[in-house]
Parts: C-alpha cells; sequence; structure tokens
C-alpha cells in the first residue's frame, strides 16, 4: 500500500461564482452541472407532456387534447425525454464530471469542444419546444417514420430534424472528447485496467456513438430533402424505400438504447462497493461485458422490425443476435448481486436507487429477451407491451441510476449532504408511481391496445387510469426532490471531503473540488475498489482534510 499526503491547507479552496454556470466555462466541473441542470429542466418539461398523455388516456375518447396535438405532445415527449434529458444527463453530465478526476487529468482532453458541446443544447431543445408555438410539432413520433414525417406538416418536421441534427452533434463532439481523455490523459502510471468501472463504460458509449450517431444524420438530412425538395429517397409514391428509412434509424436508435444505459451501468457500478464496503465482484469480466454489449449492441437492430417485411433469414440472425446480448447483460447483474452479497449495506437514498434499478431493469430485459422472439414480438408489436418495456429499460433503469448519481455525488459537487428522510420519500414514491403505471401496460399490450393513439377500446380505460395514477404519483415524487435539493444548498449539513470513505479519486480532494481538481499532483489510485482490505481502511481513516492518498499492490 503507498499513501500519497498533500500538504495544502485543510480549507484552502478556489473560488466560483453562480456566473460560471451560465457562461461559455471550460472547466469540466461545470460543464457537467451545466449538463445536468439544463437536462433536468428539459425533463419537467417532457413530465409535463408525459401526464398531458395520461389526462388524455383516462376516458377512451379524444376528450381533453385533439388528435393532432396528442400527436404533437406523444412526439416531444419522447424526444425530449431522450436526447434532451437522459443522454445528455447520464453522459455529458456524470461524464464530464467524473472522468477527469478517473484518469488523474485536469480537465478533459478538448476543453473547449465540451464547452461547444454543451451550448449546442440549449437552443436546440428550445427550438424542438417553440415549434409547437410556431407552426405546430412534429407528429410523426420520435421515429419520424416515412412516409407519415413526409406528409404531416412540414415546418414541424424540418424544425424536428434541425434540434434532432444539433443534438446529435453534441453527442459526437462530446464522445470524441471522452475516447480522448481517457486514452490519452490517463496520469503516469495508470493502466486501463486500473480504471474505475465508470470510464470503461463512458469510453464504449463514446465509441458507440461515433459509429452510429452520423447513420442518423444521414437518414434525417435524407429525409429533410424528400420534405423539402421532392425527392423520393423514402417516399413510396416517388419510388423511394421506407423500409430503408427504418434500417438506417434502427442502426443507430437501438445502439442509442445501450448509450443510455451503459453510463448507467458504470455508475451503479461505482455507487454499490461504496455503499456495500466490498470490492466490485468480478471487474475484468465486466469490462469485457462492456465490450462484448458495444459489439452486439450493433448488429441487432433489425428485430425492431419484424413486421416490416424481413425475410424469414434474417428474423433468424437477429432474433439470436438479440438472445445472445442477454448474456453480458446478464453477467453485470449477477456481479453486482454479488457485490451486495454479505456487505456491510447502506440503505441510503442513493443505494435504493440503484437496488430499485436492479429490479426495474431485469424486468426489462426479461420482456426484451421475449420481444426478440418473432411470434411474440409480431404479437404485440405496436402495443403498450412495448411501451412498457421501453419505459422499464429508459426510467426503470437509467433514470432511476441518475437519480441515485446525484444522491451520492451532490456531496461533491456541492459540499453538503441531502436529506436522506426526503431521499427515501422520493424513492419509495418513484418506484411505486413507476411500477403503478407501467407494469398493467404490460396486460393492455398483451390484449391489444395499440400504442401512440389517443382513443381505444372501452374495455381498457380501468387499466388506463390506474397506469394515470401512477403518472400522478411519478409527478409527486419529484417534489420531495426538488425541496431537498434547493433546502440543501441553502442550509444543508456540510458534507465534508469524503463523507461515504470512499476510494475513486474524485472523493481524495475537497468537496466542492478547486479548478484544478487537486491541490498539486493528482493521486494515483490503482485499486479504486479495495474495500475491506485491513490496511485500506486503516489508511483512509487516518486521513482528513484534504490529504490525497493512492493505494497500490
Amino acid at each position: 500500500m503507498t499513501v500519497a499526503l498533500q500538504s495544502s491547507p485543510p480549507n484552502q479552496q478556489d473560488s466560483g461564482s453562480w456566473r460560471d454556470y451560465f457562461s461559455f466555462s471550460l472547466d469540466h466541473k461545470v460543464i457537467g452541472i451545466q449538463y445536468l441542470v439544463a437536462g433536468f429542466c428539459f425533463y419537467l418539461v417532457g413530465g409535463a407532456l408525459a401526464g398531458m398523455i395520461r389526462v388524455e388516456l383516462v376516458t377512451p375518447l379524444s376528450d381533453f387534447i385533439g388528435r393532432e396535438t396528442y400527436n404533437q405532445v406523444l412526439t416531444l415527449h419522447g424526444t425530449v425525454m431522450i436526447f434532451l434529458w437522459i443522454v445528455p444527463v447520464v453522459n455529458g453530465a456524470f461524464g464530464n464530471y467524473l472522468v477527469p478526476f478517473y484518469v488523474g487529468a485536469r480537465d478533459m482532453a478538448f476543453p473547449r469542444l465540451n464547452a461547444v458541446a454543451f451550448w449546442m443544447l440549449p437552443p436546440a431543445g428550445l427550438m424542438l419546444l417553440s415549434s409547437y408555438f410556431i407552426s405546430g410539432a412534429a407528429q410523426s413520433g420520435w421515429t419520424a417514420y416515412p412516409p407519415l414525417s413526409i406528409t404531416t406538416p412540414a415546418v414541424g418536421q424540418i424544425i424536428w430534424i434541425v434540434s434532432v441534427l444539433l443534438l446529435g452533434g453534441s453527442s459526437i463532439f462530446g464522445a470524441v472528447n471522452f475516447i480522448a481523455t481517457v486514452l490519452k490523459m490517463r496520469r503516469p502510471g495508470l493502466q486501463l485496467f486500473r480504471l474505475p468501472l465508470f470510464c470503461w463504460a463512458m469510453l464504449a458509449t463514446s465509441v458507440l456513438v461515433v459509429l452510429t450517431t452520423p447513420v442518423l444524420a444521414g437518414a434525417l438530412l435524407l429525409l429533410s430533402m424528400d420534405i423539402v425538395a421532392g425527392t423520393g429517397f423514402f417516399n413510396p409514391s416517388l419510388g423511394g424505400n421506407a423500409v430503408v428509412y427504418q434500417h438506417l434509424f434502427w442502426f443507430y436508435s437501438h445502439p442509442a438504447v445501450y448509450i443510455m444505459v451503459l453510463p448507467a451501468f458504470g455508475l451503479v457500478s461505482e455507487i454499490l462497493p461504496i455503499h456495500s464496503r466490498k470490492p466490485l465482484f468480478g471487474y475484468k469480466s465486466m469490462v469485457y461485458s462492456i465490450l462484448a454489449i458495444v459489439f452486439l449492441g450493433m448488429i441487432v437492430w433489425a428485430h425492431h422490425m419484424f413486421t416490416s417485411g424481413t425475410p424469414p433469414w434474417m428474423r433468424l440472425f437477429f432474433t439470436i443476435a438479440t438472445a445472445i446480448i442477454a448474456v453480458p447483460t446478464g453477467i453485470k447483474f449477477f456481479n453486482w448481486l454479488a457485490t451486495l452479497w454479505n456487505g456491510k449495506l447502506a440503505l441510503n437514498s442513493a443505494m435504493l436507487f440503484c437496488c430499485g434499478f436492479i429490479v426495474n431493469f431485469v424486468l426489462g430485459g426479461i420482456t426484451g429477451v421475449a420481444l426478440a422472439q418473432v411470434p411474440f414480438d409480431i404479437h404485440v408489436h405496436d402495443t403498450y407491451f412495448v411501451v412498457a418495456h421501453f419505459h422499464y429499460i429508459v426510467y426503470g433503469g437509467t433514470v432511476f441510476v441518475i437519480f441515485g448519481a446525484i444522491y451520492h455525488w451532490f456531496p461533491k459537487m456541492s459540499g453538503r449532504l441531502l436529506d436522506e428522510h426526503l431521499g427515501r420519500l422520493h424513492c419509495l414514491l418513484t418506484f411505486i408511481g413507476f411500477n403503478l403505471c407501467f407494469f398493467p401496460q404490460h396486460w393492455l399490450g398483451l390484449n391489444g391496445m395499440p400504442r401512440r393513439v389517443a382513443e381505444y377500446d372501452p374495455q381498457f380505460q380501468l387499466i388506463n387510469q390506474v397506469s394515470s395514477v401512477g403518472a400522478l404519483i411519478m409527478a409527486i415524487s419529484t417534489l420531495p426532490f426538488l425541496i431537498n435539493v434547493f433546502s440543501s444548498l441553502v442550509a444543508g449539513k456540510a458534507a465534508g471531503d469524503n463523507p461515504w470513505k470512499a476510494l475513486t479519486p474524485e472523493w481524495l480532494t475537497s468537496s466542492p473540488p478547486p479548478v484544478e481538481n487537486w491541490h498539486g499532483e493528482a493521486p494515483l489510485v490503482e485499486e479504486p475498489y479495495g474495500y475491506g482490505h485491513r490496511e485500506g481502511s486503516l489508511s483512509l481513516e487516518a486521513l482528513s482534510g484534504r490529504e490525497l492518498w493512492s493505494q497500490g499492490r
């Protein structure tokens, strides 16, 4: 065990200003918080749109908002939640904040490109939302399938395309930065297989972004030409092929699921060892399973298209590939359970949200394997079964992890602890509301209720009302979270530099950190999950203030 101490005064801090968060800052920590706050604001907008959908579906008739308005709200909800909330926060916010700490760097590899990537986000989001008031938003759903996207009002659809192109460009800029930072900015002596697992998750995610996002951009550019210039790339009436668009769209959009969940896997892998006081089980198997998901995630896209005239050989290939991808995902869950097994569990808000994630994502994974089977998929295609499955993955999975990560790293960002009573209430309400909202939708789909429609058969009314009650509970769950954040920022309990007694590098500096991350040389942490080792425990208890230490074999 090697321990390196830093001699800077324990109370010295680099001053910052709230104005930094409204400026073109080059500090990766400021940019990470900018992503987090902006993304949460869009989450509130997307949640309000979801509330409008659930109110409309309380009755079988379209009696709250008109059919066209419903289609616009549905399109905006999906686009906002994916491209303006989950992807920017789980990648941009936590990726920016943590990766430089984990590799021992002062900042990202390209700080200006990092700032540009963030400042593409707010105008793209505001442009997307303003389309509702300017000309009517796009009505073709977040998939924008032609010929529907070609025949609906053109202005709203073009604004949607431009907004998504800007958001895709932002993702690519961020991905290039993460790849360069992880591979080229590591401090001397820090090997790849000594990095915290979140670095591997961000590296894998960034590779997916760079390889797949340009394909979506190309498809959307061709689609815009069909709308504006009257070309026939995807327009069947002009000899185009709408199924080609589906291939291009899903070549990006299925890997996009892993772009949303792989960073969440990394965050969970950082949180669980700390709050169970055990090493992360099977570190190398976790790394290899991430790499396997990247490869397999790029060859399973057509399982979304089993009803699109795909030939039998293609159905067989994508069924097998989709079933295989459950293996590396399953490895992760067994490793997380092994990490928790016989640990000294601290059932705080961060841990509870991560446990909720494990439960929800397993359920979503089971229904995903079911959807990979052609006969079953044909039966429930475009029904509420698919809606339930998707939300168990992206909300029950990724969003639960986002909230858990906020409770875990809020003390690092602000220097204050969040209230645990409000945090547990937030977790309880979110878990109950989420499952009450989306679990009954499996039954709706199995019995034939189509998705993306404002009117439905009256036999489904009671279950839709139950689902809407769950959505209301989810909305209410946001209140204790907001109260918690604002009250803690004003008068929360001081966290100290390392309230969780963690071993990863971001906790080995002050809370909040100085501009340069550390006073002096960055620590070399070669065993970030060394919990339960007698030497590590003794050394950690002996340190105080801003003393930095590094652990090696």
